[in-house]
């Protein structure tokens, strides 16, 4: 049982990990693309976090021009996390969400705009009910443009929002690193578990 910790956790006291990936299967249980390997060359990908990552996973796969989607940890130390690790705070990821999807039909734009108008980027290392790093705000990029692309998104929504008296974005915009897989029973939780927890909810100010 590990103690629960609320603030990012430094390197040097983070989780050792594990050298093996978890067990996957390459499937996506609503989509019937692949989770793993090369993508097609007509789609890009993205890593959001929103919170936890069922109900965004939800919110994604449901978008036309969505390849794949798959759950997972990216933000912090330990390779290979198991979730018990990473909702203890000792690992230094967020719960994030791989997206790959098709440009032509799925702007990078209306990603963003999903992304800002779907959950607070204001609440720093929560999200709702949900407390601590794990379920912190970020948006991590492949390509240099998709980052210029995303923080201006964020200085566009930061007047939106300060327009109606919210306060400052807390969301990570960085280069994507490491993206670890979540277990198998995350993969797709909320169409194996209709009725399972979502705690996805926006500040109702649009982008």
């Amino acid at each position: 049982m590990f103690h629960k910790q609320v603030e990012m956790v430094r390197a040097e006291e983070s989780l050792p990990g594990r050298v093996t990936e978890m067990p996957l299967d390459n499937q996506h249980y609503v989509l019937g693309t692949h989770l793993k390997g090369d993508i097609p060359d007509d789609c890009e990908k993205i890593v959001l976090a929103m919170g936890c990552f069922w109900g965004v996973e939800r919110l994604f796969w449901q978008q036309e021009g969505i390849y794949s989607t798959a759950v997972g940890y990216a933000g912090g130390y330990t390779p290979n996390p198991s979730y018990e690790e990473v909702c203890s705070g000792y690992t230094g990821h967020t719960e994030v969400l791989l997206v790959v999807y098709q440009p032509e039909r799925l702007s990078l734009d209306k990603i963003l705009q999903l992304f800002w108008e779907e959950h607070d980027p204001t609440q720093g290392m929560r999200q709702g009910n949900d407390k601590g790093s794990q379920y912190r705000s970020a948006i991590y990029t492949y390509s240099d443009a998709d980052l210029s692309v995303a923080r201006e998104s964020k200085k566009r929504y930061q007047q939106r929002l300060n327009e109606k008296g919210f306060g400052n974005i807390t969301t990570e915009i960085k280069p994507a690193s490491e993206f670890y897989y979540a277990e198998q029973y995350h993969q797709q939780y909320l169409a194996k578990n209709p009725n399972g927890y979502c705690n996805l909810r926006g500040t109702g100010i649009t982008f």
